[in-house]
């Protein structure tokens, strides 16, 4: 919106606009910043899981367990022993609202190291959910 001000017809015409190419800019630089940040912050450890016939989970935060190929356990993202997390797995239901725990157990990892670790979430009172891929086969 373009304004005049002036007194009489001699002077030059002075018109009130916003600039608004730098404000653009900022708004564009700002945006990349975010898409490149966004994948970067979500965070969380690298597993390749099994794909099944599976329905959405739900996003509440509960406890999320990990196992990689290698048979290293995280607890949420914090890497520990098979010992420190028997050692811990009571007090971390505990201090949670729910007793859903999500596992999450690489599609390379010897069946026998994901059901020690099912076991000891059964015995600590957790409701297990195991977190796939959904198949092929199933979507349309």
């Amino acid at each position: 919106m373009k304004r005049r001000f002036s007194n009489d017809d001699s002077q030059l015409d002075v018109y009130a606009e916003i600039n608004v190419t730098s404000l653009v800019d900022v708004a564009f630089t700002l945006l990349i910043i975010f898409m490149i940040t966004a994948p970067i912050l979500q965070g969380g450890i690298e597993i390749a899981v099994p794909e099944a016939a599976a329905g959405p989970l739900s996003a509440e935060e509960s406890l999320v367990v990990s196992i990689d190929e290698e048979g290293q356990i995280y607890v949420d993202d914090a890497p520990v022993t098979f010992d420190e997390f028997d050692a811990t797995i009571d007090r971390l239901l505990d201090q949670q609202e729910g007793d859903d725990v999500f596992l999450k157990a690489d599609r390379g990892l010897a069946f026998g190291e994901a059901v020690r670790v099912m076991g000891r979430l059964h015995d600590a009172g957790a409701a297990v959910n195991v977190i796939t891929d959904p198949s092929d086969r199933d979507r349309p």
